[in-house]
């Protein structure tokens, strides 16, 4: 494979076997794709992003965001086609926005760390089920269509990153969604390539989703994007057609924003799903080793978060500037779930304070509690050069916590568990997913959603839909 990437400029990339554009070629491989194609891991570890998706799914069932979500789904209507999350169904499309939005609120669903980028390849699984579901697909067909969205994000993400122009990552996430929706609707390689096309063009999102006083769109861009992506292979579905140089063309993805690379789709595999990581705690993905390291030194040194003077936190550029009050903003004036899970300085005092970070940390009132707000003042954080070397390999960060007594608590991380070199398997992946759902669904149900998406390739897409849609969110029986 030829891999180049350069600033953006007016060179243009050499056209691919057989005259083919990128986007074609892209066509090509996600409607060929196949279960038989799959190895046992990535079939395995796309069943646990599954799972870990799903739990996060309906543990968001209660909060206000998604109650509205749900309100403007049932006032707009849909044909009855798609399962919803939380009861009901309706258009695939809308169920690809509001099952998104699911997945993604609490924003403890999986990532993809690559240099200059970063992605959440499980906000696929909302567009791609509701396809298969309309589709009348096998739970095979999900899991091969979904591990072609995998594919799609995670490559883009290595190759075409855009977070340094300006753009979002749910910009590669058109591309990405538009594949495995195409594939899971058994388009062909034509179709597929116009679906593709039409997303791709259609979906540039800008990085001030996640800078500045953050909104609740954050957790909704990338739910947006997957409701385009089905109604653009629906389109393409009936023969409408999108622009054939989306990627090099005049004007196109590289020239106007991620600069020109070079990528054979003829070569690539499904595997890219074993290069995901999962969130052990409920915070942006570049801050889990840091908490880590601040909730064992707690346990530790049975610290009093009264007697802390300080916090110094040593992090690598992209979590400093994502989530540390770099280039995306100061990250001390802290009003909003929004806000909070994308702070070090209120993830780290609220570990201290409550020792764990998860959903309750979140809830309004937690956050503007007088204890929290002082103590995240007292924490610097600051981006070291050398962990950012080893950053995406490692996931390394430097912890010192001074108290009054003068001690120095500290510790260094290279990982967490959850990263790829602490993978986590099927029984703590279920922990979490039970921690989520059994408060919402119950036990049973949510043993039986389990027991479905361990063995998806048995059952079918609409199987797990009406397992999904039997579901209640919280608010439903006042509805």
């Amino acid at each position: 494979m030829r891999i180049r990437v350069s600033d953006r400029s007016t060179t243009r990339a050499a056209p691919l076997a057989h005259g083919q554009t990128m986007v074609q070629q892209l066509g090509v491989f996600a409607a060929g794709a196949d279960f038989g194609l799959l190895s046992e891991a990535a079939r395995d570890t796309l069943k646990l992003r599954i799972l870990d998706a799903v739990g996060c799914a309906i543990g968001a069932l209660g909060s206000q965001v998604l109650r509205s979500v749900r309100a403007e789904v049932r006032e707009m209507g849909g044909r009855q086609l798609s399962s919803l999350v939380g009861g009901g169904r309706t258009a695939p499309d809308r169920a690809a926005f509001l099952n998104g939005a699911a997945v993604r609120y609490l924003d403890f669903n999986d990532s993809y760390l690559a240099p200059g980028e970063t992605c959440h390849p499980s906000d696929n699984l909302a567009p791609v089920l509701a396809a298969a579901e309309f589709a009348h697909a096998s739970g095979r067909d999900l899991l091969t269509a979904l591990a072609v969205a995998y594919q799609v994000q995670c490559r883009l993400s290595d190759v075409a990153p855009v977070r340094a122009h300006g753009f979002d990552h749910v910009t590669q996430g058109a591309y990405a969604s538009a594949a495995g929706v195409a594939r899971a609707l058994g388009l062909d390689a034509v179709a597929t390539a116009q679906a593709i096309a039409i997303a791709g063009t259609a979906f540039n999102a800008l990085r001030v989703t996640r800078t500045g006083a953050l909104s609740n769109w954050k957790g909704l861009a990338y739910p947006n994007v997957a409701f385009g992506a089905v109604h653009a292979a629906m389109l393409a579905r009936h023969g409408i057609t999108g622009p054939d140089e989306v990627f090099e063309g005049n004007k196109g993805f590289m020239d106007s924003i991620a600069g020109w690379f070079e990528m054979d789709w003829s070569s690539e595999d499904l595997e890219k799903v074993l290069e995901t990581v999962v969130k052990r705690y409920n915070a942006e993905i570049h801050s889990q080793s840091t908490l880590e390291a601040v909730l064992e030194l707690r346990a530790e040194y049975s610290i009093d978060p009264a007697q802390v003077r300080a916090v110094e936190v040593d992090v690598f550029d992209v979590a400093y500037n994502i989530i540390g009050g770099g280039d995306e903003g100061g990250k001390k004036s802290i009003r909003t779930k929004e806000e909070a899970d994308h702070s070090i300085p209120y993830l780290v005092a609220v570990a201290l304070l409550d020792g764990q970070v998860l959903p309750p940390q979140f809830d309004a009132d937690r956050i503007l509690k007088a204890d929290v707000q002082q103590l995240l003042q007292l924490v610097a954080v600051s981006p070291d050069p050398r962990l950012s070397a080893r950053f995406p390999a490692e996931h390394p960060c430097r912890v010192r916590i001074t108290m009054q007594d003068g001690r120095i608590l500290a510790r260094e991380k290279r990982d967490y568990l959850g990263f790829r070199t602490r993978p986590t398997g099927w029984v703590e992946t279920l922990n979490k997913f039970h921690d989520l759902a059994d408060p919402v669904a119950g036990k049973e149900l949510a043993d039986q959603l389990a027991a479905g998406i361990q063995t998806l390739e048995q059952i079918t897409s609409a199987d797990l839909g009406r397992l999904l849609g039997k579901v209640r969110s919280p608010r439903s029986h006042k509805e």
